[in-house]
């Protein structure tokens, strides 16, 4: 398996090669400023303890506080937290919000706990590191596994340890708890946006054939926002497997399906297939919205997309983006059509610090504003150095973050 930060850092490398930036950002950006690794005891029910291994890497904070999401999985690890860390960098500067990257993870299988040992766990976590998070520091908030109620464990016990009521040291908490509107639909809400913006510009058709892998948060508002927009949605898939109709699924439909059933398979009306043939599907776009590494050099040739809207972090591997680039399949990258759950992040930081509360509204139209430019400056970008789109973004965001460094000496 690929390791997510030598995909970051090679990413990193095709930005460099093709403009010289300042000598001290370009080493700067090699390592994070903190990598952080914890072990958490954690009382369990049965009256045993078992120690947790967690993480917290802040890579860099020129643009404003560390941002970024904190992961419970069985698989986190400390090279896939840093690469995590180092796209929500170049994300931040990207969407022109100002936070810097970081992100977190807890080596856990939470499906493995009861509610309260996952409050423990999460408690715990804050306990570790209250010291080297806040507000104007480092601020949290969910990605996989972990939810709005975990964020609200998380947020109150930072304010019993520090007295801080703000609620701003970390985003993504239920409504009731500071939390902004809009948060949920987000990140798909933000990817839709980006490929409206730059549907024309590709050559895309007005209404699309559109393959999702991935049946999580940002896979199913990503498809289900898709679908209300008219473009068919003809596959999903989770991490079991998937369903396939030509003629578009209904996405309602097939959620109640999976929740009475615990699976998409034998969907009425759709045919089972694999994530490997879904991968492959003849589509106008495909969205991998689920984890990295997903399109390798060894499945990139069947891959019959006309766009990748990378909705997932790190799910093409360079490799494999030299390929398509070669083929002319647009990669729109993470660092872009993921950004919309950062963006929204950022406003309900911004919210809190100013104790206000912004309508879904108000919170759409601001999501869309950002989007847009940074759409299209990422697509000027590309323009300019006759490249991809993952190459323009980096570049945006090296030039973005080179102009604070001169600002802070």
């Amino acid at each position: 398996m690929s390791n997510p930060f030598d995909n970051a850092m090679a990413q990193l490398e095709k930005a460099l090669q093709i403009k010289s930036i300042n000598t001290n950002l370009a080493q700067k950006l090699h390592y994070p400023d903190r990598d952080i690794r914890i072990h958490i005891p954690i009382s369990m029910d049965d009256g045993s303890t078992r120690i947790f291994e967690g993480y917290r890497v802040q890579y860099d904070n020129t643009l404003g506080p560390y941002k970024g999401g904190i992961r419970y999985h069985q698989d986190a690890d400390i090279n896939e937290v840093k690469a995590l860390a180092f796209w929500m960098t170049i994300k931040c500067a990207i969407a022109g919000i100002p936070m810097g990257g970081g992100k977190g993870g807890i080596k856990v299988n939470p499906k493995d706990l009861s509610e309260k040992e996952i409050e423990r766990l999460s408690r715990g976590w804050v306990q570790k590191l209250s010291d080297v998070i806040g507000p104007h520091k480092d601020v949290p908030a969910p990605d996989v596994n972990t939810t709005p109620l975990i964020m609200s464990y998380m947020v109150d016990e930072y304010e019993k340890i520090t007295g801080d009521t703000s609620g701003a040291v970390i985003t993504g908490k239920p409504i009731d708890k500071g939390g902004s509107e809009g948060r949920g639909p987000a990140t798909g809400l933000g990817g839709f946006y980006v490929f409206e913006t730059l549907r024309g510009k590709i050559g895309l058709p007005e209404k699309c054939k559109v393959v999702v892998q991935g049946f999580g948060n940002v896979g199913f508002n990503g498809a289900k926002i898709f679908a209300q927009h008219g473009h068919s949605i003809i596959a999903v898939s989770d991490s079991k497997g998937g369903v396939y109709n030509e003629n578009g699924l209904d996405l309602e439909k097939l959620a109640d399906h999976k929740k009475n059933t615990g699976s998409l398979a034998d969907f009425e009306g759709s045919k089972n297939i694999s994530n490997e043939e879904l991968l492959a599907l003849p589509c106008d776009v495909l969205a991998p919205s689920a984890f990295e590494n997903v399109i390798t050099k060894e499945n990139v040739h069947s891959i019959q997309a006309k766009v990748i809207l990378e909705l997932a972090n790190g799910p093409v591997t360079p490799e494999a983006d030299d390929i398509l680039f070669s083929k002319n399949i647009a990669v729109i990258p993470d660092v872009l059509a993921n950004s919309g759950g950062v963006t929204v992040s950022f406003f309900e930081w911004d919210q809190n610090l100013k104790n206000e509360h912004w309508t879904e509204k108000d919170v759409f139209d601001k999501l869309q504003e950002y989007m847009q430019s940074a759409s299209l400056a990422v697509w000027q970008k590309k323009e300019e150095y006759n490249t991809s789109l993952r190459v323009g973004a980096f570049l945006l965001a090296l030039e973005r973050i080179g102009e604070k460094m001169k600002v802070l000496k």
